[in-house]
């Protein structure tokens, strides 16, 4: 039976592809974000496009009021001068949004590391919005604690080929969940589809086994036939000077940062793999579709 469901972030990396699978199945997908030009193409598929801030509750709540199922996501804002108290207050806006409609399923999007509400930079906030969204009654809500995105390393392509080394300010030995997006929004889709979860829940997505930075860095200079590309963990100083050179503000690159040096602490080590939590792209499977087009564009 096919489901009329609402995807918040909808032009995100986990929102975009939630869409397509939900709409390819033939389901009804209410697409919502602030800047929609990219979402046009879905409008063919059959999808209603909205545009409209996450903060926005009455937009929000109309789209839930008839919806079976949500998905919903504390977006990233590298323009909040303070990164928890925006966080709070979309969660916030969600809540009302969600309690004033009576939608029944929401799966949020977390992340593994969020068991923790301090000391994992951004992962505060994700910790504080799965226990918020815990407290709604007669609202079945899933968290989706993804691992460490595969993704990410796109946003250092730059770095590879001007200065020939991978880096961030993570450890390079310590090894973590890593995952292709694609396998967290095949999930994240099923769940939205199908409502089978009841109550209060976590699914946490860990990808195919845990890689350190360096191993993940490796793989890619196999790949961009550079063997010996190293990895370098870049000093906080740099890293933070980098972000703000990008328009971030203090606060969000704090709060970046102190995600990535935590890393070493365990905490995104928290959840158990097992077979529902394993997924199969593997990190050369990765590199070698998604990773390896992206770089030779750039």
């Amino acid at each position: 039976m096919k489901k009329k469901i609402v995807i918040l972030g909808a032009t995100g990396t986990i929102g975009s592809k939630i869409s397509e699978n939900l709409l390819h199945d033939g389901h009804q997908v209410t697409l919502i974000a602030r800047h929609t030009e990219k979402l046009e193409k879905y409008r063919s598929l059959g999808a209603e496009i909205i545009s409209a801030d996450i903060t926005d509750v009455e937009t929000l709540t109309s789209a839930f009021k008839n919806a079976d199922s949500a998905f919903v996501l504390v977006p990233d804002n590298v323009k909040a001068e303070n990164t928890r108290a925006y966080q709070r207050q979309v969660t916030g806006r969600l809540l009302e949004a969600i309690e004033k409609s009576t939608i029944k399923y929401i799966v949020n999007m977390s992340s593994v590391g969020s068991h923790m509400h301090e000391g994992n930079g951004m992962m505060g906030g994700t910790g504080e919005q799965e226990v918020r969204l815990n407290q709604l009654e007669a609202v079945n809500v899933l968290h989706i604690r993804s691992a460490y995105f595969m993704e990410n390393f796109l946003r250092t392509i730059g770095l590879v080929k001007k200065m020939g080394f991978n880096g961030t300010v993570a450890d390079g030995d310590h090894s973590i969940p890593m995952v292709a997006t694609k396998d967290v929004a095949k999930i994240a889709a099923n769940h939205l589809a199908n409502l089978d979860f009841k109550g209060k829940s976590v699914h946490a997505v860990m990808g195919p086994k845990d890689y350190t930075y360096r191993e993940f860095t490796s793989i890619i200079g196999k790949a961009i036939n550079n063997p010996d590309l190293p990895y370098v963990q870049i000093p906080v100083e740099q890293a933070t000077q980098a972000f703000l050179s990008n328009g971030f503000t203090e606060d969000f690159a704090n709060n970046l940062i102190e995600m990535g040096t935590a890393i070493k602490s365990g905490f995104m080590n928290y959840q158990k793999r097992d077979h529902s939590t394993t997924t199969p792209t593997t990190a050369e499977d990765f590199v070698k579709e998604v990773y390896f087009p992206a770089y030779n564009k750039q």
